[in-house]
């Protein structure tokens, strides 16, 4: 018996019947865990003795069955979890072994009755995006074990692309969520800024972080959301709104719905498998009765260096509190504390961070934050600007999710390539706006391909109907990765 076999609406049915228990559901996935992760490798932390104990508890409460009873998902490794080790992928924190609490949303999802299988892999402090820079393995594309299944949230996608859990939480900072669902071919949402706390989600760049689901389909997607999102008086940037019920906006209708595709989004980097996938959807929402218009969104082409400039900052402002003195690595045998200080970032921290750390401290130094960081924050407004304009004429803003499929591990893409990427993904992250991914083809060699769609701030609702009217027009979601085992 597979959880590939159900959605999660269908498996909460049965659960709520009792013609399968919490029990079951998690040895379903500690089986499917056992049997494929040796190859995948997207876990870090298996919860295994926890989580059965508290599908055993659920079980025997005669409390009533919430809305995720006994649908197990998995949490990205840097989303703060009592008593359960939490590494975010860095040698620093190997020994951060019981944090004193829960993230926000893992406390809206245990409330509802899930069962947290584990702590994922990704890169180390979410900064890159293959998953090769966890200090502790990578993490391995379930299409092709060769290839990189993304990043950050590499695990998170491989997860729920193998199998392994029904759901997964990630973080998007500047396409963390929806590149690596793209490469592994699942559902991936990057909600507006503000709709999920991030109150014990460990920051990178604070004004740019968001947590959100990974699925297999667009249902499963907006049912999590639904239990996740929600105002938190423990993080300043929550926003106080009501929660639509975002199941209710899936339909098939797109009728009169109005498409933009920014010439930008298509430009040089983008291969021609990836071309052909998008304008292949194009037609498909044309069939379903929607328009498109190409449009110009001018300020993308200097996303990235915003992007770079903002991000970095933000993370050396961040990652200062890891400082060897109150948790987390400590180096022995040092002469006094600056020495103690420098020893341990030293060691705990792996190149990709301290290069990052030390880019960004440039950034907020004397003679750089007017010309550099100042500067990158007016470059943001003007691409917040870009989409504001284009959304008085449109409903959403389609194009690809990444330039290419995933590539190999160890492979560099070339510097089009990775421009690219960040001109498809980093100016939602900008801007604040909700996006997903949603799958929408192959290449020959058999990676997913996938499509992404914007919408206006906290208009997942519309997102949703978007992605779900093309999602069962077509059979994308529908098929697998071949690893063996119960399929």
């Amino acid at each position: 018996m597979s959880l590939y076999h159900y959605s999660i609406e269908e498996l909460v049915k049965l659960l709520h019947k009792g013609d399968l228990n919490a029990e079951e559901t998690a040895k379903m996935s500690l089986d499917r865990i056992e049997e494929v992760d040796d190859q995948v490798k997207a876990f870090l932390t298996v919860n295994k003795d926890n989580v059965l104990a508290d599908a055993k508890k659920l079980d025997e409460s005669t409390e009533p069955k919430e809305r995720l009873f006994g649908i197990p998902g998995g949490i990205k490794d840097n989303v703060m979890t009592k008593g359960v080790r939490t590494t975010c992928a860095s040698k620093f924190l190997e020994n951060f072994d019981e944090p004193l609490y829960n993230a926000t949303l893992l406390e809206k999802l245990n409330k509802d009755h899930s069962l947290m299988m584990g702590k994922v892999n990704m890169d180390e402090f979410a900064m890159g995006s293959t998953t090769e820079t966890s200090a502790y393995h990578p993490t391995y594309n379930p299409w092709n074990l060769e290839h990189v299944p993304g990043g950050s949230s590499g695990g998170s996608a491989a997860a729920v692309a193998a199998g392994e859990v029904m759901y997964s939480i990630g973080s998007d900072t500047g396409g963390s969520i929806r590149q690596p669902s793209s490469f592994c071919g699942v559902i991936g949402m990057k909600p507006t800024y503000g709709l999920i706390s991030r109150y014990g989600l460990v920051s990178l760049a604070p004004s740019l972080d968001q947590a959100g689901p990974i699925t297999r389909t667009v249902e499963d997607n907006a049912y999590v959301l639904e239990t996740i999102a929600g105002h938190d008086a423990l993080d300043a940037t929550s926003v106080n709104r009501t929660i639509p019920k975002y199941t209710d906006s899936l339909q098939k209708d797109v009728k009169g719905l109005k498409i933009a595709v920014p010439k930008e989004f298509l430009g040089e980097g983008v291969s021609e498998e990836v071309r052909e996938s998008v304008m292949n959807a194009l037609k498909m929402y044309e069939l379903l009765g929607a328009t498109w218009e190409e449009v110009s969104l001018p300020h993308l082409a200097y996303a990235d260096a915003a992007y770079t400039v903002i991000c970095n900052a933000e993370a050396s402002s961040s990652l200062a509190r890891f400082d060897g003195v109150r948790y987390g690595k400590r180096a022995d045998e040092t002469e006094d504390m600056i020495e103690m200080l420098k020893t341990s970032r030293g060691e705990g921290f792996g190149e990709n961070v301290k290069r990052r750390i030390l880019l960004g401290t440039t950034m907020l130094s004397a003679g750089y934050t007017d010309t550099h960081f100042i500067k990158a924050q007016q470059v943001r407004t003007l691409i917040k600007n870009d989409f504001e304009a284009a959304f008085k004429h449109y409903d959403v803003i389609v194009g690809p999710t990444t330039p290419t499929e995933a590539f190999k591990i160890g492979e560099q893409p070339s510097n089009e390539v990775m421009h690219m990427s960040d001109v498809l993904t980093v100016p939602v992250n900008l801007a604040g706006l909700p996006a997903i991914s949603v799958p929408c083809g192959y290449t020959d060699a058999g990676l997913p391909l996938g499509l992404q769609i914007i919408g206006k701030h906290f208009d997942e609702s519309t997102v949703y109907q978007v992605a779900y009217a093309y999602e069962q027009a077509t059979n994308h979601h529908k098929k697998r990765p071949d690893l063996g085992g119960a399929n």
